[in-house]
């Protein structure tokens, strides 16, 4: 062990060799420090530039599909508002066809139907005759919130379709409501 220090002693490493000893390593240790932090910083900049490089290329192809998707939902809408169908629904009558017996399906499970006869041997419109993609696979909460939006035409075709398919009564009565008729 070390005989204690003077007050002297203390005073003097305390005021005049700390200092020096921390000047003199200061000297030495702060390029090195500088340079350590420099390659730090680098290293940092040049990830947070590739990675906000790869997110703005991304957003904007998801931005681009989103353009296009849209518009091509307006001009399927302009089209249809204009009267460019090429199959109006709901087709002129036609002789009522004998189908499956009542309340069953023609395929069975009351969903699926691409066209022809339905339920109770009334027709139905193509599925893809309608102004709503992907019908079949919807709920119908999904189908419900898209009538608004539809051509009188369009709703006609929605609900001869759904008559003569599913017959889920929400959207029964929504297609009445909008065609201004009394729900049921």
């Amino acid at each position: 062990m070390t005989e204690p220090k003077t007050p002297l002693e203390q005073a003097l490493e305390m005021f005049l060799y700390l200092p020096v000893g921390l000047a003199m390593t200061a000297r030495e240790e702060l390029p090195r420090l500088a340079e350590k932090g420099r390659q730090r910083v680098d290293s940092e900049v040049t990830m947070a530039r590739a990675v906000g490089q790869f997110v703005i290329n991304q957003g904007q192809k998801e931005a681009e599909k989103a353009i296009r998707a849209a518009a091509g939902r307006l001009a399927g809408a302009a089209g249809s508002a204009s009267g460019s169908r090429q199959t109006p629904w709901p087709p002129s009558p036609a002789p009522a066809r004998p189908g499956p017996e009542a309340g069953a399906s023609v395929n069975g499970s009351g969903a699926g139907h691409a066209s022809g006869a339905g339920v109770n041997g009334r027709l139905a419109p193509p599925v893809s005759s309608l102004a709503i993609p992907g019908y079949d696979a919807l709920s119908a909460s999904q189908v419900v919130q898209r009538l608004a939006g539809l051509a009188p035409g369009e709703l006609e075709a929605v609900r001869s379709y759904e008559a003569a398919t599913r017959q889920r009564r929400t959207i029964l009565t929504k297609v009445a409501q909008l065609q201004g008729g009394a729900p049921g």
